[in-house]
């Protein structure tokens, strides 16, 4: 299994940017994808997860609800991540991940419990 992040950079508060991740070793379209993020001094936090079952589901944290949105391109093997009206609170490494077949219930309380494959991750930074 592995998952390469990209797209990541410096954008100004109100830009936009969109995150990729390469996906492989594993049929996407079985497994829960979800972006993470970590700022400095910060826990890990769940900001967005998508599952193909039961006709897609998406989800998102209060944080960037309304701004981020999930995609994913199951037959391409890739997952996106786009980011608008971003706040230099987003600023962190973004992180995807897999593991689950399942949306875990405890991703709602932000826990990443059950994702076992992550990537690298990219850092996004965000001026005010």
């Amino acid at each position: 299994v592995q998952l390469v992040e990209s797209g990541g950079g410096l954008v100004q508060a109100g830009g936009s940017l969109r995150l990729s991740c390469a996906t492989s070793g594993f049929t996407l379209s079985v497994y829960v994808i979800g972006w993470f993020r970590q700022a400095p001094g910060k826990e890990r936090e769940g900001v967005a997860v998508s599952s193909s079952r039961d006709g897609g589901s998406t989800y998102y944290s209060d944080a960037v609800k309304g701004r981020f949105t999930i995609s994913r391109d199951n037959e391409k093997n890739m997952v996106y991540l786009q980011m608008d009206n971003l706040k230099p609170e987003d600023t962190a490494v973004y992180y995807c991940a897999t593991g689950p077949r399942y949306i875990p219930s405890r991703w709602f309380d932000g826990s990443s419990d059950g994702f076992g494959y992550w990537g690298q991750g990219t850092q996004v930074t965000v001026s005010s």
